[in-house]
């Protein structure tokens, strides 16, 4: 009876389901980059009396991210604009508006350049302004070289024999269960 119970179940698991199950295992181990979503003035929001460029100093905004601006939707906006508007508050001409009229607008940052922001009906003159320079992710840095005398099965490569080993043992099994 017990041999029949393994067989039922190994019948149940086909050979593409363990190399899709292996196939996630791979994925969920290499490492992830994820975009990051600033909130424009952080607990501050999108607001008057507040300095944009002091906020954004020392931030680096890169290709993916995202702005967040929060902010009283009865009164201001976001507005995207070129650098001469920016810098005379001008919102005749806008690049885009991104306002929704929820007071929670939401800024794809997903080409690298420079992006101007002000608030029109007089707010930019207040110092709701902000620009940014987005730029591509720099490349991860270069591993340093290892020893001639460096193994598989050093430190390092401990991390990728635990799986590889793991990932054999259940293709052999279902295998001995298969057959």
């Amino acid at each position: 009876m017990e041999g029949r119970k393994k067989r039922v179940f190994a019948s149940t698991i086909s050979p593409t389901m363990v190399f899709l199950l292996l196939g996630f295992a791979v994925l969920v181990m290499l490492p992830m980059v994820s975009a990051t979503r600033f909130m424009v003035g952080g607990r501050m929001g999108w607001n008057t009396n507040f300095n944009y460029t002091t906020w954004a100093k020392g931030k680096h905004f890169y290709n993916g991210d995202w702005l967040f601006f929060v902010y009283d939707r009865n009164q201001m906006n976001v507005l995207e604009v070129n650098k001469t508007d920016y810098e005379t508050c001008n919102s005749d001409h806008p690049l885009h508006n991104w306002t929704t009229g929820a007071g929670r607008d939401v800024v794809p940052l997903n080409v690298t350049r420079h992006y101007y922001f002000i608030s029109g009906k007089g707010f930019c003159f207040g110092g709701m302004k902000l620009a940014v320079h987005v730029e591509n992710l720099p490349p991860p840095p270069k591993a340093a070289p290892e020893r001639a005398a460096a193994t598989f099965l050093s430190s390092k490569g401990q991390i990728f024999l635990m799986p590889i080993v793991f990932a054999i043992g259940a293709a052999w099994d279902s295998f001995i269960y298969l057959w």
